[in-house]
């Protein structure tokens, strides 16, 4: 696995870090929330690298994109990948986003609708009682130390300084905790063909997905017998399912070749 191009763009301000694998229809890949690139994609990347051009984006604050003072939100993450993708001229695209990022892809196809070919949405939400019982409580409680171990080790390794770590923190456990549940528009806007992904043991309810699905337009639905990203990435710790991803894989380039 070989990036064709990697490096950073300024957008709105930041230095934004992007990875280009393979050639072909544009898919981009948008990470979750204290994660990266690779972390999130690996697995992904590595079946799909000969099949599609896949574009990988550090979010503001995340892997080696620069850091801001200001407050996350999903809309302007959503900003910055349109105006990262500008700045490839790339015009059109698929996104598939992971956990926060699928968040910030279903903002991408709000707001920039224009831009927004297909849609993957794997393990996200819309309101905050679509999340497992408890979780937003425990957000409020959430501290450094509570962070996950492989997701501090993969952000030091990219950007060895600890306060940058902690500003990651911060930003990302304020932007939970001050989350407001948004309107239904924001999914019934999206006319694009989307594909919502969730695990039945997920961080998110599956009725919660299937909320989401209902509220799109022929969209379609998937949900797999599988931990948060399990289906489509190493879990914690660090254990692959291969059977289970090649899977996941399949259905979502038969999605994106239909």
């Amino acid at each position: 696995m070989n990036p064709v191009e990697k490096g950073h763009k300024s957008v709105n301000g930041i230095q934004m870090y992007y990875e280009i694998y393979g050639s072909g229809k544009p898919l981009v890949l948008i990470h979750g929330g204290g994660s990266s690139i690779l972390f999130d994609f690996k697995e992904v990347i590595s079946r799909l690298e000969n099949k599609f051009q896949l574009i990988g984006i550090d979010l503001q604050n995340h892997g080696m994109t620069e850091h801001r003072d200001i407050p996350e939100t999903f809309e302007q993450d959503a900003d910055d990948v349109a105006a990262l993708l500008r700045e490839l001229n790339i015009e059109k695209a698929s996104f598939w986003g992971f956990s926060n990022g699928g968040n910030t892809v279903m903002q991408i196809a709000h707001r920039h609708p224009e831009m927004v070919e297909k849609l993957i949405v794997a393990s996200a939400f819309y309101k905050k009682n679509g999340m497992m019982n408890g979780f937003f409580e425990s957000m409020a409680e959430a501290t450094l130390e509570s962070m996950p171990e492989p997701l501090k080790i993969n952000f030091l390794n990219l950007n060895p300084d600890f306060s940058k770590l902690e500003n990651l923190f911060d930003k990302d456990s304020k932007r939970m905790q001050t989350f407001e549940d948004w309107h239904e528009k924001i999914l019934t806007s999206i006319k694009s063909p989307t594909l919502f992904i969730s695990g039945d043991k997920d961080v998110m309810k599956p009725e919660h997905t299937v909320e989401m699905w209902r509220l799109v337009e022929n969209a379609q639905l998937m949900i797999l017998p599988a931990t948060h990203g399990s289906y489509m990435m190493a879990d914690f710790g660090g254990n692959v399912d291969g059977k289970l991803i090649d899977s996941t894989v399949s259905e979502i380039e038969k999605f994106l070749n239909q």
